[in-house]
């Protein structure tokens, strides 16, 4: 079975904006159902069109965005990987952002890989028994 590649908000955010050529280029290779995103992400991403006041542009991007890819849903499975993450986590000594955690758990939970530009993500990679795979695109 072939990798499947989560995207953070924040690439999303990238390909909506639709300026990012060397992004585009490789989610053009991949199979649709190869690349998903969180609801989480999906979440974020409608607060952010709402506190802007919904541009057309920003919309229709979105749309776009999802006609190629899947939102998954954030279910009980995960609930419990973000608790074990954030415990796991606090002992350490690193933090994120709510929103960042909860990717972060979806992506463990379901063992895909995170696509991310965030270096906050790269201290859960390395924590301590993370398996997080992580990938910067």
């Amino acid at each position: 079975m072939s990798r499947r590649y989560m995207l953070d908000t924040h690439v999303v955010s990238h390909i909506m904006q639709g300026r990012d050529t060397d992004l585009l280029a490789r989610l053009t290779q991949l199979p649709v159902g190869q690349v998903v995103m969180s609801s989480v992400t999906l979440a974020e991403l409608e607060y952010g069109l709402q506190r802007k006041g919904q541009p057309v542009r920003l919309r229709n991007a979105l749309v776009q965005v999802l006609l190629r890819m899947d939102v998954l849903p954030w279910d009980e499975n995960v609930a419990t990987c973000y608790g074990e993450l954030c415990a796991t986590l606090e002992v350490q000594g690193i933090s994120l952002s709510d929103f960042d955690m909860m990717i972060a758990a979806h992506a463990l939970a379901l063992k895909v890989t995170l696509v991310s530009r965030d270096q906050a993500f790269a201290q859960v990679a390395t924590g301590v028994n993370q398996r997080l795979r992580l990938e910067v695109w």
